[in-house]
């Protein structure tokens, strides 16, 4: 989930999208967050999805399910990774689907979870590192990257309940989480719900719906724009031109734009099958909020590293995260924008080796401090 404090840049935007926001602008601001649903006109239908939830023949026969999207350029669905071969690709069925993992490492399983417009890739960097210590199982959420797409249950909790539950069917059951913007939202409720089955809560770059995120609306335009009544959004970006304009305007926003790996969440968000529930979480927004604040009262007792981008949420993660846990350790990662895992891996590593390592573990700088155990 892209969003950055400098305004927005639109001049790479295609016609189809500028034209298009032109008209929709004042339907979207008007439409609460995550509400209601309808119809209304757009430059083109969208194209027929090829990412729709079906049997996996790929679970018993090991090949890829027919529409489903590759996960990582040059990695293959299933099998051994191209990244990094003591890593390996993986699909488990969940209810209402199968997602896609990536697993490398021994040890105690430490789960990670992606935001969007990306997928489990934007982990790449810091996933040989943190499998020294433990077992790193890098999810595509529901409905993105390799992942099918589910019939529904697009909020928050719904989620956390399928990710832990392909958790449960790899084999663990205690688990420590890594999580950045949407996946920050799907951990929460993991933890809280179940507390006894995580020991450890690391989330990057995105407050809690109910608790702060609502007041991150106004530095860009595509929280109102995700969010707004199917197809809407649909219809607006509705070609690879388009894709690529939205997703890649939201990049250059970076502190690092260099860092991204653009083309891969080009490619990723390509189906639109996959953008569609994409913007299912968004509209999800609102029924998040309610869940949040009606389950406040369930503090989490387990540490919680709440760590925000110099360049855009600084302290406001662990701001947000005080209202539901009793212990945040405040990280601001330096030199970095939103996207903390690729524009600045290397303090990334280090803070979370760090937090999710042996008490014994200590800081090499004053940076990592909070990091600490």
């Amino acid at each position: 989930m892209a969003t950055r404090r400098r305004s927005t840049r639109v001049a790479g935007l295609g016609w189809n999208v500028l034209g298009a926001i032109t008209t929709a602008t004042v339907l979207v601001l008007t439409t609460a967050s995550g509400a209601g649903a309808g119809t209304t006109s757009g430059p083109r239908p969208a194209e027929p999805s090829t990412n729709q939830a079906q049997p996996d023949p790929s679970l018993t026969q090991g090949r890829v399910p027919v529409g489903g999207p590759h996960p990582g350029a040059a990695e293959p669905s299933v099998g051994r990774a191209k990244f990094d071969p003591s890593f390996t690709h993986g699909r488990v069925p969940v209810d209402g689907g199968v997602l896609h993992y990536v697993r490398g490492g021994s040890g105690p399983a430490l789960v990670l979870l992606h935001g969007w417009p990306q997928t489990w890739w934007e982990w790449r960097k810091v996933m040989p590192a943190l499998a020294r210590t433990h077992t790193v199982i890098a999810f595509d959420l529901p409905g993105l990257g390799g992942s099918t797409v589910p019939p529904g249950g697009f909020d928050a909790a719904t989620t956390s309940r399928r990710i832990r539950q392909a958790v449960h069917r790899l084999g663990f059951r205690q688990v420590k989480i890594l999580a950045h913007d949407d996946g920050a939202l799907v951990a929460y409720p993991y933890a809280r719900d179940f507390p006894s089955e995580v020991s450890r809560l690391a989330v990057l770059e995105l407050p809690l719906n109910g608790f702060g995120l609502e007041d991150a609306y106004r530095l860009s335009w595509h929280f109102r724009f995700n969010s707004a009544p199917k197809p809407l959004p649909e219809r607006i970006v509705s070609t690879q031109d388009d894709v690529e304009a939205y997703l890649g305007s939201l990049f250059d926003g970076a502190h690092r734009p260099a860092a991204i790996d653009r083309r891969e969440y080009f490619r990723a968000y390509a189906d639109p099958a996959t953008r569609s529930a994409a913007y299912e979480y968004y509209r999800a927004f609102a029924a998040n909020a309610a869940d949040n604040q009606a389950n406040a009262s369930k503090r989490l007792a387990m540490p919680v590293l709440a760590m925000g981008a110099q360049h855009v949420f600084g302290a406001q993660i662990a701001e947000s995260f005080r209202h539901v846990a009793d212990d945040v350790r405040e990280v601001v990662a330096p030199a970095s924008g939103h996207w903390i895992p690729e524009e600045n891996p290397a303090f990334l590593t280090d803070c979370a080796r760090l937090f999710f390592g042996p008490p014994t573990t200590t800081p090499s700088s004053p940076a990592l401090a909070p990091c600490a155990p």
